[in-house]
C-alpha cells in the first residue's frame, strides 16, 4: 500500500457532490503536500474544467479516467490507491464493480451510500475477499450515517467513563436541521423502492431492523423503525418518523454486532424527530409524517415516480449555492438510559447544510482517516465507528466542524 500512486483517488470528481470533496482536500492538505490525492472520472475535459475551476493551487493535482462499467479502468484505479473514495451514485446501479475491485486489490474504500439493500448485497458479496485482502470497505460516510454512528461509539464511551457503565439504549432525536435534499439521495432514496417494490427479498432486507449485522447475529430487541406520531417520554416531546432512521439504525446496530456487543445483547437504538411539546408539537409531528408518508405512496408508484423525478425532485450533479450551504446546519440530541434508570444527554453538531457542504467534510476526513492513520481493525465490510471510531472522531472534530458532547443538565 505504501508503494502506490495516490493516497486517495476521488471517483466522482465532476459532479455536485464529488466536486465539494476535491474543493474541502484542495483547501485542508493542497495538491502537493504529504497527502497524495487525484480526482478520477469519466470525461477528460470535464476533469480539466474542474482543476481550472479550482484555480493555481490545484495547478499539480493529477487525473485519471475511470468507467463504473469499465471494469479494467476501476482494476486500474483500486491498484493505484491506496484508498478510493466515490460519490458515484445510486451505488446499487453505478458501484458494485468498483467495490469488487477495491475488495479484490486490498484498497480501502468509502462512499455515501444509503441504499441498505446494496450496502447489504455489498456485505455478503465482499467481507471475505475484503477481509483476505486487508481492504476495509466502509460505506454510509456521510449525514447518513456518520454522525448518528461516531455518535453513539463516544456517547457510550462517555458514558462508561463517567458512569461505569454503557447505556441500554439510545434514543437519537433530530431537534434542528436546515439544508436542501441531495439529488444523489433522493435519487438513491427513489431506486430503493422501486427495487423494494419489485422484488420481496429487497422489501424485506428494508424491513428488518437488523439487516447490516453479520449473517447469523441479525436478530435483536429493536423493532422496525418508527412510522407514525408518538410521543417521546425521556425527552418529553412528540416526534414524526425519520426519514433517514432506516439507514442509520442498522448502521449503529452492525457496528455493535462487530464491535463485539459491548452494550450487551439487549442494546436498543432508534431515531425520530423532535418536534415539541403540546398541541403545537402533536401538530407539528402530524404534519411531517403525513407529508413523508404521501412522498413515499408517490414514489411507490412508477409513474408517480418518473413525475417526482422530472418535475419535483433536484437532479443528481445539482445543489445548492455556497451561501445556502453555508447557512445550514444540524443539531442532534441524544438521550440514553443507564441500566439503574438514569437518563444522560447528549448533542451532536454540524456547521454547514447536513447534504453537501458537511457530507462533503465527512467524507474527505473518512478517507484522510484510512489512507493516513494507524487504524486497529483488519480488512473486510466495517462501518465508520468499527473501522475509524476515536481517530475520526478526533478528524471531525478538528477539522469537519461536528461537535459531539455529553450535556449536563
Amino acid at each position: 500500500m505504501t508503494a502506490r500512486e495516490f493516497d486517495i483517488v476521488v471517483l466522482g470528481a465532476t459532479g455536485f457532490t464529488g466536486a465539494l470533496v476535491a474543493e474541502y482536500l484542495l483547501e485542508r492538505y493542497g495538491s502537493n503536500g504529504p497527502l497524495r490525492w487525484a480526482i478520477a472520472g469519466r470525461s477528460a475535459p470535464k476533469l480539466d474544467a474542474l482543476v481550472s475551476k479550482l484555480g493555481a493551487p490545484a495547478s499539480e493535482l493529477k487525473t485519471m479516467l475511470a468507467d463504473s462499467f469499465d471494469d479494467e479502468s476501476l482494476q486500474r484505479l483500486a491498484r493505484r490507491s491506496r484508498v478510493v473514495l466515490t460519490t458515484v451514485g445510486p451505488y446499487a446501479r453505478y458501484g458494485s464493480a468498483l467495490v469488487a475491485a477495491c475488495a479484490r486489490n486490498g484498497t480501502h474504500y468509502c462512499d455515501l451510500a444509503g441504499e441498505v439493500q446494496w450496502v447489504r448485497r455489498m456485505i455478503d458479496s465482499h467481507q471475505e475477499p475484503a477481509a483476505k485482502s486487508g481492504a476495509r470497505i466502509v460505506h454510509c460516510c456521510g449525514f447518513d450515517s456518520v454522525p448518528m454512528d461516531i455518535g453513539a461509539w463516544y456517547f457510550q464511551r462517555e458514558a462508561k467513563r463517567r458512569y461505569g457503565a454503557y447505556c441500554e439504549s439510545i434514543v437519537l432525536l433530530v431537534k434542528a436541521m436546515q439544508g436542501a435534499a441531495s439529488g444523489g439521495t433522493l435519487a438513491s432514496m427513489l431506486n430503493v423502492i422501486r427495487e423494494a417494490r419489485s422484488d420481496r427479498a429487497v422489501a424485506r432486507v428494508l424491513a428488518s431492523p437488523y439487516s447490516l449485522n453479520p449473517e447469523g447475529q441479525r436478530q435483536g430487541p429493536d423493532g422496525r423503525d418508527q412510522r407514525r406520531v408518538l410521543f417521546e417520554p425521556e425527552a418529553r416531546t412528540w416526534t414524526a418518523p425519520f426519514v433517514m432512521a432506516s439507514v442509520n439504525t442498522r448502521v449503529v446496530r452492525r457496528t455493535h454486532a462487530l464491535q463485539g456487543f459491548a452494550y450487551g445483547k439487549d442494546f436498543r437504538y432508534r431515531e425520530a424527530v423532535m418536534t415539541g411539546k403540546g398541541a403545537a408539537g402533536w401538530i407539528k409531528a402530524t404534519s411531517i409524517t403525513a407529508g413523508l408518508n404521501g412522498f413515499m405512496l408517490a414514489a411507490s408508484f412508477a409513474t408517480t415516480r418518473a413525475a417526482l423525478q422530472r418535475f419535483v425532485l433536484p437532479k443528481p450533479g445539482e445543489g445548492p449555492g455556497r451561501e445556502a450551504r453555508e447557512a445550514g446546519f444540524f443539531n442532534l440530541v441524544q438521550f440514553g438510559r443507564l441500566p439503574d434508570g438514569t437518563i444522560i444527554r447528549g448533542r451532536i453538531t454540524g456547521d454547514k447544510d447536513p447534504g453537501y457542504g458537511s457530507t462533503s467534510k465527512m467524507l474527505a476526513e473518512c478517507a484522510v482517516c484510512l489512507a493516513m492513520d494507524d487504524l486497529d481493525v483488519g480488512g473486510g465490510s466495517l462501518t465508520p465507528a468499527a473501522a475509524m471510531a476515536a481517530p475520526l472522531l478526533a478528524r471531525l472534530q478538528s477539522n469537519a466542524g461536528l461537535t459531539f458532547e455529553l450535556i449536563d443538565e
